[in-house]
């Protein structure tokens, strides 16, 4: 069963919290919640997947008991790519419409 995670509250926008220096002088972004969130839903992605390529080889082999185990798991792997892809259809949605207001 998958995993949900709750949704942290707003971190403040400060130059401090988005980037750290390292001893080299450069910066390097640090994770934020929002790639996060977009990670662990790849990840999520991934293990579906593979999740439903072990169980179509357990039943090409004949190793699979219940078929209804191969449907299921390529129900899931659909679903979080669907899920995955109305998300980022979201993201693309709310950054246009930040770019089209005029301060």
């Amino acid at each position: 069963m998958m995993n949900i995670q709750r949704i942290e509250p707003i971190r403040p926008l400060l130059a401090t919290e988005s980037t750290a220096v390292s001893d080299a002088g450069q910066t390097r972004n640090q994770p934020t919640m929002f790639q996060d969130i977009f990670q662990s839903m790849v990840d999520n992605v991934k293990e579906t997947d593979a999740a439903k390529n072990e169980a179509y080889y357990a039943l090409a082999a004949g190793q699979l008991d219940n078929p209804a185990v191969a449907s299921i798991a390529a129900t899931q792997a659909e679903l979080s790519l669907s899920l995955l892809i109305q998300m980022r259809n979201k993201a693309l949605d709310a950054y246009s419409e930040l770019m089209r207001i005029s301060l």
